[in-house]
This record gives structure tokens, C-alpha cells and sequence, in this order.
């Protein structure tokens, strides 16, 4: 049986912790800035986690289940 190939668009995207979550950048951030507040911009650029119930889709793209 072949190797299980990794996502390529998900492991740009996705980054796994020590811990074993999923790190993820937040969207909206990439253009048409001028309207969104200054606060809106800079709680943007912060990493936020995946959701529990999107984790085993995520894992399955990046091979790791």
C-alpha cells in the first residue's frame, strides 16, 4: 500500500502544538483593511485554535491519524 500524502494547502495553513492542538491565523486579514477598526486588525493578526469539532478532519489532511 502507498504512503498517505500530506494536504499541501493544509500544512501552509496548520501548525500542531506541544499539547496537540491545531494552530490556525485568523481570516479577514489579508485586504480590504481601511474599514476594519484598528482593534478588529489587531485581534486578527493573534493565532487562535481549531475547533475540537473540526480536529480529526484537519489531522486526517495532515496524515497524522
Amino acid at each position: 500500500m502507498p504512503k498517505m500524502k500530506t494536504n499541501s494547502g493544509s500544512k501552509k495553513r496548520f501548525k500542531l502544538t506541544g499539547s496537540g492542538k491545531i494552530k490556525r491565523k485568523h481570516a479577514f486579514k489579508s485586504h480590504i483593511l481601511t474599514k476594519k477598526t484598528t482593534k478588529q486588525k489587531r485581534n486578527l493578526t493573534q493565532a487562535g485554535l481549531v475547533d475540537k469539532a473540526d480536529e480529526n478532519n484537519i489531522k486526517k489532511l495532515l496524515c497524522m491519524k
